[in-house]
């Protein structure tokens, strides 16, 4: 078509002279008639139209129906030199600068451009059809299994970014601490005693792994697992528990098994409310011995991982944690039945010697600065009569109601504080000060002594005394001791009997059962002395705070009935607790047939069975002097001054 044929369209004809006539030189009357504005008729304009109509369907369709249509339209109609320069020449040669004012060159350069474009598309368009006639050829079975694969891949990918972009652990040279291996005893008769509480060691752990692997708990009757509200969707508590207890006494193949299966299966990604107390003294005081005992680095990483999940409870207006947490939210809260939405004592103050570790293998401050923060809070505060509450409202920073109790709700908040004292090298001076103060008006107000003359702890309420002692309150015996050495004014010997006084109470409230098991409370009242009067007391679920308090006490003194109420325990244990899928709990001890719980306590395995194989060792396995344990019994190194100077000497 010629192009003045396409003039009518858009304005009026060309004059005489453009095209033909007289003065175009044409050949007279047989010459071509010049194009004017009724040279078109109807027909043709619709003609031309559908041309343009087609052309332009043809030039957008491919921009916008084509696969990538938004990097088409990013690459063709946007592109720019400068923003997406070519790629450098190879063999590193400079990239020749651009020609002012474009020119042939630029030109040559935006019509390869866009041809490479149009290449690129027909490319993507064609294996866009090729894939999707491929799908419709599979069955829906493999389609599934294809995009299974595909979101692994991509969660593969963003984990391994992640891991990629986060700032790792510092270096460090492990060194074994002292007395992580202890040698045999001597003595043959308590020798095969210890080797004794290692077989039973081997019964709980192998029927944990026959019947709940990977699972939290063990149900020994049903023999099946059990799961507690209290880790959410973690999973593992029994393995991460019972890791240190498989080191110390050589169970080296199922210590392996463990280590592989934290390795592999341990995940902190998951979208559960957890109890910030259970999950820091069970897991992260699980890990962080597993390391300090083993160096192997699985167990740090995991340590500073979930203490790092852990750090949202503390995103209060006092920096009082939370006692629950969202991990995954980051959201917390406390207890519904807590005084008026308070943290509770034992729980917000059973966190320094870990986060205080993790402090010290992260290389991260903020650990240690989230504990030492609880401290300031706590010295601001009036205690009545010298005591702490168990309830501390993490808003206001206000007590609320006034019971104390050195049992449940109380209980390791003193023992921390002594051990945060010890595990420092003796150099944390506001942890002794804050303890011993508190030790001194808990003898003035809550030690008191029966009419058959034995010592208890009762429990303080709004300045009432209930003549209730706990089972839980048993390992404050072990703690005087642990504190006797510190004691001021010269009431070293003084603490030494107050902790073989609370020992005797607690062994007396295990010989008056039939079952020679403790309840999990006794009274003084009414007649009766570490007695349980309450049907709800009369339960005993292998709690390990009596033996552990023998244990103290054989180290510090070698009187040999303390190994010998140890011993009672282990028979008790065997006739009583022992099934075929391992141990169980007991509903009445007082009652002479046991009706089970039918629950294998994760603590069994870490504090009843390590305190009492402690018990029947030499004193040179986890010695005071360089360990400490913390309130799941997980031992922890002391921080000697000179550690830090030899880490730098070795680098």
């Amino acid at each position: 078509m010629p192009a003045a044929s396409l003039l009518p369209l858009f304005g009026s004809a060309a004059g005489p002279g453009a095209l033909g006539g007289p003065a175009g030189g044409g050949a007279g009357g047989g010459g071509r008639k010049a194009a004017g504005p009724g040279a078109f008729r109807l027909t043709e304009k619709f003609v031309l139209l559908l041309v343009f109509s087609a052309f332009i369907t043809l030039c957008f369709g491919a921009i916008f129906f084509l696969p990538d249509s938004s990097k088409l339209l990013s690459g063709v109609f946007f592109h720019s030199a400068a923003l997406q320069p070519p790629p450098p020449p190879p063999g590193g040669q400079p990239r020749a600068p651009p020609q002012p004012g474009g020119g042939p060159a630029a030109g040559a350069a935006a019509a390869a451009g866009g041809a490479g474009s149009l290449e690129r598309i027909r490319a993507d368009h064609e294996r866009a059809l090729r894939e999707a006639k491929e799908t419709l050829q599979k069955l829906p079975e493999e389609i599934r299994r294809d995009i299974r694969q595909d979101k692994e891949k991509l969660l593969q990918d963003a984990r391994g970014r992640k891991e990629a972009g986060a700032p790792g652990l510092p270096q460090r040279l492990f060194r074994q601490p002292v007395g992580a291996v202890g040698q045999e005893p001597a003595d043959p008769a308590v020798r095969q005693r210890r080797d004794k509480i290692k077989e039973m060691m081997k019964h709980a752990w192998d029927n944990y792994k026959r019947y709940a692997w990977g699972l939290n708990e063990l149900k020994p009757i049903s023999k099946q697992g059990h799961s507690s509200n209290l880790f959410g969707n973690i999973q593992g508590a029994t393995i991460v528990d019972a890791l240190d207890t498989l080191y110390i006494m050589e169970m080296k193949e199922e210590f392996k098994e463990a280590k592989e299966w934290v390795e592999k299966n341990l995940d902190f990604n998951v979208n559960a409310e957890i109890s910030v107390f259970e999950v820091n003294i069970r897991f992260v005081g699980g890990l962080l011995s597993a390391y300090y005992l083993s160096g192997e680095e699985v167990f740090r990483k995991k340590a500073v991982e979930l203490g790092e999940k852990l750090l949202p409870a503390f995103n209060t207006p006092t920096g009082i944690p939370w006692a629950l947490l969202n991990i995954k939210s980051g959201i917390g809260r406390n207890w519904p039945w807590a005084s008026g939405g308070s943290s509770i004592l034992a729980e917000f103050g059973t966190l320094h010697l870990e986060f205080v570790h993790l402090s010290h293998l992260s290389g991260n401050p903020v650990f240690a600065e989230k504990v030492m923060n609880i401290r300031k809070v706590l010295n601001r505060l009036d205690k009545p009569e010298g005591l702490y509450p168990n309830y501390l409202n993490p808003s206001s920073g206000q007590w609320g109601q006034h019971h104390v109790s050195i049992g449940g709700l109380g209980d390791s908040f003193y023992e921390y504080l002594l051990k945060a004292w010890l595990m420092s090298d003796k150099t944390d001076e506001e942890g002794k000060k804050m303890y011993y103060e508190a030790v001194q008006a808990i003898e003035t107000h809550l030690i008191r002594k029966s009419s058959g003359g034995l010592t208890y702890i009762a429990e303080w309420k709004g300045g009432l005394l209930e003549h209730k002692m706990g089972h839980l309150t048993c390992f404050a015996g072990g703690m005087f001791g642990l504190g006797a050495d510190g004691a001021p004014n010269d009431k070293t010997g003084h603490h030494i009997e107050l902790g073989a006084e609370i020992a005797r109470t607690c062994h007396e409230s295990y010989d008056r059962t039939s079952m020679k098991l403790g309840p999990e409370a006794f009274r003084f009242d009414g007649g009766v002395e570490a007695i349980a009067t309450r049907q709800n007391e009369k339960y005993y679920i292998l709690r390990p705070e009596v033996i552990e308090t023998y244990m103290y006490m054989w180290r510090l003194t070698h009187d040999p009935k303390y190994r010998q109420w140890g011993w009672e325990a282990v028979e008790a244990l065997e006739k009583h607790c022992r099934v075929d899928g391992g141990y169980s709990g007991i509903r009445d001890v007082y009652n002479n047939h046991e009706s089970h719980d039918d629950v294998q306590q994760s603590f069994f395995l870490s504090e009843t069975l390590k305190y009492l194989y402690l018990l029947f060792s030499e004193d040179d396995l986890l010695p005071f002097e360089h360990w400490v344990f913390n309130t799941e019994a997980h031992p922890l190194p002391v921080l000697h001054k000179d550690d830090g100077n030899k880490e730098e000497n070795q680098k």
